[in-house]
């Protein structure tokens, strides 16, 4: 990729946790394109072998790392075994999430606890994680790092049907903020990238007919979002080019929360 040098990324390696996922991935390939050593991080092998093969190509360098994020012992394990095949991390991406359409008065414990467990405790548990790699290599070297959470347009404004959701992608806005406070003086980036309405297998059960003419109305442009259209914004986030950027919500949504009435 053609690139000014401030959004280079070359000698640097970035982890997306959620890279196997549809904008996970292609946050991945931007990265990667732009010169990192990505490393792409899921649950599962398969989708992890799958994204390999959409993204490998001469160009790239991306590998695959297995890790339940939501687990703070495997998230510590992957960070030692980045550590040790790449000598250092500087992009840190939280992509990995879930959802559900489910009345609020029929949420069941076991479902909540899940989608807290994966859009919430994650993100908090891999920032803290890297987090602490990061303040104790600024501390010695006075090298920076970048942090980019996704939220949500449902954490700017509250929407109908995703109540644990919505609650969650909040506290991912709330908690990006305040490490933004925490470690700026440290020169470490913490930025929220937040998607509108990007179609996925997340999300397709809720967006009905009438949903998605709901949405269509709500947003300016008239569409959905596509997956490209938030690489632009990630390599921002992650690069150079943003270095003055932290705290910052950076919503790439058609211009859905700036409509009304």
């Amino acid at each position: 990729m053609n690139l000014p040098t401030s959004f280079r990324l070359d000698g640097r390696v970035a982890v997306v946790i959620g890279g196997t996922g549809a904008l996970g991935s292609r946050i991945a390939e931007a990265l990667a394109d732009a010169g990192a050593a990505t490393v792409i991080v899921g649950r599962d092998a398969a989708h992890g072998d799958a994204a390999l093969g959409r993204l490998r190509d001469g160009a790239r360098e991306v590998t695959f790392e297995a890790c339940d994020a939501s687990v703070r012992s495997a998230l510590r394990s992957l960070l030692e075994r980045i550590l040790a095949a790449h000598g250092h991390v500087d992009v840190l991406v939280n992509g990995a999430g879930t959802n559900s359409a489910t009345p609020f008065l029929e949420i069941a414990d076991d479902e909540m606890e899940r989608i807290v467990s994966i859009n919430q405790l994650a993100v908090m548990r891999a920032c803290q994680e890297f987090g602490r790699y990061f303040v104790g290599r600024a501390a010695s070297s006075g090298q920076g790092a970048s942090i980019v959470n996704i939220g949500s347009a449902s954490a700017l404004t509250p929407l109908s049907q995703v109540f644990t959701y919505s609650m969650t992608k909040a506290a991912v806005h709330n908690l990006t903020k305040s490490l933004a406070r925490e470690w700026g003086p440290l020169g470490i980036r913490c930025n929220v990238l937040v998607p509108g309405f990007f179609p996925a297998e997340q999300n397709r059960t809720i967006l009905t007919r009438e949903r998605t003419a709901a949405i269509m109305r709500q947003t300016p442009m008239g569409r959905f979002g596509e997956v490209g259209e938030l690489a632009g914004a990630a390599l921002l986030l992650a690069s150079d080019a943003g270095r003055f950027i932290t705290g910052a919500e950076l919503v790439v949504d058609g211009g859905f929360s700036a409509m009304t009435i």
